[in-house]
């Protein structure tokens, strides 16, 4: 009987169905889009273009690790250097020694920024050449020598360049004039100079340590035996392990331990081979797997909680059907199989017709991120069978989950008192029910309380949190939060006439029809408000910060890789000149909480004493003039120091960009760091553990009474090979962290796809609750009700179901940023008008047009027929 009934019902009557298939397909394709990010996160790689030929590659382990000893288990955390790692150039000796090993060719690769009539070039050392293949070789002239440099054919073409002549080139280590002493084959890589080997060491920037090394075999030595030879020599050099002090970490005393080391050696095969070509990939791993991890959790949370609030309001509106099947002897049982029935008729259909729409979003969402560098060219995305499996799975299960909830009612209701029980609504949601909302509503204060004392990075891992905590207390509250919400709107709905009058009455007798409609605007207005608020809180501040900390009169930029060494010297000696400081954007790997963390850093050249004379960054203790008066200094912005409980004149265990590791004394802390960066350190410091080490700016300062510009036009005259840029302190935006740029547009995109997921569901939920009205708006057609006063009555309506969906999810929005603000921009949320209208407005537009079409649609009916019409 009840699988018969169920087909009944999805054949005969569709219309029932269409909100809860249009709400499944739509967490469907959430959840598609996400599981194919989180696997291609998993999964990510590319095949070796330049080591093709090299069976064996060794470079430094990308990662930093951390182990900490919880209870009897160890649990590894780990993070990819924000910079290249890079391993001891004394191993390619050792590695050419192994029996097995017939050539072990050091490899390098630093930018050379374009020059006069030569284009943007790869610098390498010589002995790299071969590594690509036989046809990697030189084809005319020969070998560079100590002021010579090697091209490749295609490059000297383009620039009329033959064997013999000279060419200015620059880099990280220096600016130097070459002659071409010899043409090399084109290079798939693209233009490449090959200096020799200590003249490239030199310009590298990073003496002694190279990228990788290039193994090949001797013949008759499988690959298998040579990675055994190889692992064994680097295990024979390998660094031990030491414990970190877990106090001066400030992370708790549990046996942390970490890598002596980062970046020792270690042995790549394969596709393997790939990621020491890319290390960008292990940052794209990270990224997507956050993406579609982290993220990902949340909006499948949010898919669940949607499918279910739509399914069960599905059920409930057929409150009638089921009380007539228990008026003539249907069990409690045969209506809850024929809900579940129904629910594996639709669910999976459903989910199967959201796998398109999902993979669309996941290719869309890739595309994206590769476009902005956040993906390397060559990685695909991975579309496997898991996410559709599981995307089918959920929705499924959330829709029986719900349909039974729905059920319990009509089912437990007796034969006789069921017709006149399914026509009155319930007074009052059940005990259950609101205690568990109160729980929720108390850990959602509970978690807002508690993300106020984290520092600003957990802070913001817990606002999604804190939303979805007060999201399932609105859900389970939804019938009081609606009568609460009739009573203190009643009186003005009331001076709106007659049709005032109705919906003040309406509202306040259909709590619950009200609060399905209420619910969806709260869940647009809290995450679209959690998201796009937290960036432009974010943007304010660094904005502030930026304004204020900058006092600089001019910023000379690169459009290039960045500034040649030695900017920051001429700049200083150009007439009108006071002051002239370079700095190095990189980033700094901190350990806290048992977390590993990456801070955006900055290496400052120069005298640190006339830094103030540039940058101020609001001293709160220390001074930043004790900076780089030893190598082993640092200063820290105040969040960052709070976080990691230090203080002036402490010792702080940090890893540079690369991974080495450093235990420099703090000498200041200050204040604006966002915008800047959280960790300042001595240029010298730092530049040999970037990935290229140019500067990525110089702060220039006049001198009292000089001519600000000319002195401007003289700092342009030093543009040379590197594309240098000059403007005033607002140019310092611009060259602003390319990770806090990337995160406002995925702030943006998941508010993009939560909001519009919500917002569908706000539409499909009002269509269904308006249309589900046909008896009613038929009986007070009949009783004399104008259609203007219907239309009337549903427009009140509607907008207090967007004022009640406004001030909610704007006040858990707020719940939720507050304690983010503090931590991270140390202010109070930012909500710019150009935000919050144009989203206040969005919502009342929805909930006006989601009520107002299917209203007018109703009324285009008679009454009599309308009245008589199935539900």
């Amino acid at each position: 009987m009840s699988n018969g009934l169920a087909r009944a019902s999805v054949r005969f009557r569709p219309a029932s169905f269409v909100g809860t298939l249009v709400a499944l397909l739509l967490g469907a394709a959430v959840v598609v889009a996400c599981g194919v990010l989180l696997q291609t996160g998993l999964t990510a790689g590319v095949a070796p273009q330049r080591y093709t030929g090299a069976p064996v590659v060794v470079a430094a382990d990308p990662m930093v690790r951390i182990t900490a000893k919880v209870g009897h288990d160890n649990e590894t955390r780990e993070l990819t250097t924000p910079e290249r790692a890079r391993t001891d150039a004394a191993l390619v000796g050792r590695i050419s020694a192994l029996p097995g090993v017939a050539a072990a060719r050091p490899d390098s690769a630093f930018p050379l920024p374009a020059g006069a009539g030569t284009p943007a070039l790869t610098g390498r050392g010589f002995a790299a050449l071969g590594i690509a293949g036989p046809a990697d070789q030189l084809v005319e002239g020969r070998a560079p020598g100590a002021d010579e440099v090697v091209l490749d054919a295609d490059t000297a073409r383009a620039a009329h360049l033959a064997p013999g002549a000279k060419l200015t080139l620059t880099a990280p280590g220096g600016t130097g004039d070459y002659r071409v002493s010899g043409l090399a084959a084109a290079q798939s890589a693209g233009p490449t100079a090959w200096f020799a080997d200590a003249t490239a060491d030199r310009l590298s920037g990073h003496p002694g340590r190279i990228d990788a090394i290039a193994v090949q075999p001797r013949e008759g030595v499988d690959r298998a035996a040579l990675v055994a030879q190889v692992r064994q020599a680097l295990d024979a050099q390998a660094p031990g392990t030491k414990t970190a002090d877990a106090k001066a970490a400030g992370t708790p005393a549990i046996g942390l331990e970490t890598k002596a080391e980062s970046g020792g050696a270690k042995v790549f095969t394969g596709d393997g081979r790939g990621t020491v070509e890319q290390p960008a990939i292990g940052e794209a791993r990270t990224l997507l797997m956050a993406l579609g991890g982290s993220f990902g959790g949340y909006a499948t949370m949010t898919a669940i909680f949607v499918v279910m609030s739509t399914v069960a309001l599905a059920t409930g509106q057929r409150a009638r059907e089921f009380a007539l099947l228990r008026a003539i002897g249907a069990t409690p049982r045969q209506i809850r199989r024929t809900i579940a029935t129904e629910a594996m008729l639709v669910a999976p259909v459903a989910g199967a017709l959201g796998i398109l729409p999902g993979l669309a979003l996941a290719h869309w969402w890739f595309d994206e991120l590769t476009s902005r560098g956040a993906v390397p060219q060559g990685v695909r995305l991975d579309v496997g069978p898991l996410p559709m499996l599981a995307a089918v799975l959920i929705c499924t299960l959330a829709a029986l989950t719900a349909g039974f909830l729905a059920a319990r009612r009509p089912a437990k209701l007796r034969p006789g008192q069921a017709l006149g029980a399914a026509a009155v609504e319930p007074g009052h949601p059940g005990k259950v029910r609101t205690v568990m909302g109160l729980l929720f509503a108390v850990g959602g204060v509970a978690a807002a309380g508690f993300a106020a004392a984290l520092d600003g990075m957990n802070a913001a891992n817990t606002a999604l949190g804190v939303v979805m905590c007060f999201m399932l207390a609105v859900a389970l509250l939804g019938p009081w939060v609606a009568r609460v919400a009739a009573t203190v709107f009643g009186a003005p709905l009331r001076a709106g006439g007659a049709p005032g009058s109705l919906a003040a009455d309406n509202t306040r007798a259909n709590a619950r029809r009200l609060a399905s409609a209420i619910t969806p605007i709260v869940l647009v207005t809290a995450f679209c408000g959690t998201l796009l608020f937290l960036q432009s809180t974010i943007s304010h501040a660094t904005g502030v910060n930026v304004r204020d900390g900058i006092v600089a009169d001019h910023v000379i930029g690169s459009t290039g890789p960045g500034l040649p060494a030695g900017t920051a010297d001429r700049a200083a000696k150009v007439p009108g000149v006071d002051t002239a400081v370079g700095v190095l954007r990189t980033a700094a790997v901190y350990t806290h909480d048992m977390q590993l963390g990456s801070a955006t850093a900055l290496g400052v050249g120069g005298d640190p004493a006339r830094l103030s004379r540039v940058l101020d960054l609001g001293v709160r203790s220390g001074s930043l003039a004790d900076l780089g008066r030893a190598a082993d200094t640092v200063a820290l912005d105040a969040t960052l120091a709070d976080a990691l409980d230090v203080k002036v004149g402490d010792r702080v265990p940090l890893r540079l960009g690369d991974g080495t590791p450093v235990r420099p004394a703090v000498v200041a802390v200050y204040d604006r760091g966002l915008g800047f960066g959280q960790v300042l350190l001595p240029r010298a410091v730092v530049a040999e553990h970037v990935t290229a080490g140019y500067d990525s700016q110089v702060l220039v300062a006049d001198a009292p009474g000089a001519d600000r510009t000319a002195v401007a036009a003289a700092l342009a005259g030093l543009a040379g090979p590197g594309g240098a840029t000059v403007t005033d302190r607002a140019g310092f935006v611009a060259q602003s962290d390319k990770m806090m740029e990337l995160n406002a547009w995925a702030n943006t995109v998941m508010a993009g796809v939560l909001g519009g997921f919500a917002a569908v569901t706000a539409v499909n939920t009002l269509v269904m609750t308006v249309l589900d009205r046909r008896r009613e708006v038929a009986l007070l057609r009949l009783a004399g009700t104008t259609r203007r006063q219907v239309r009337g009555m549903m427009r009140w309506e509607a907008l207090l179901v967007a004022a009640t969906g406004l001030v909610i999810g704007g006040g858990i929005a707020w719940t939720a940023l507050v304690p983010i603000a503090r931590g991270v921009a140390n202010s109070s949320p930012y909500i710019p008008p150009v935000l919050a209208l144009p989203l206040a407005a969005g919502a009342v537009l929805l909930c006006l047009g989601a009520t107002g079409l299917p209203a007018r649609a109703l009324l285009r009916t008679r009454p009599v027929a309308l009245g008589a019409a199935r539900q």
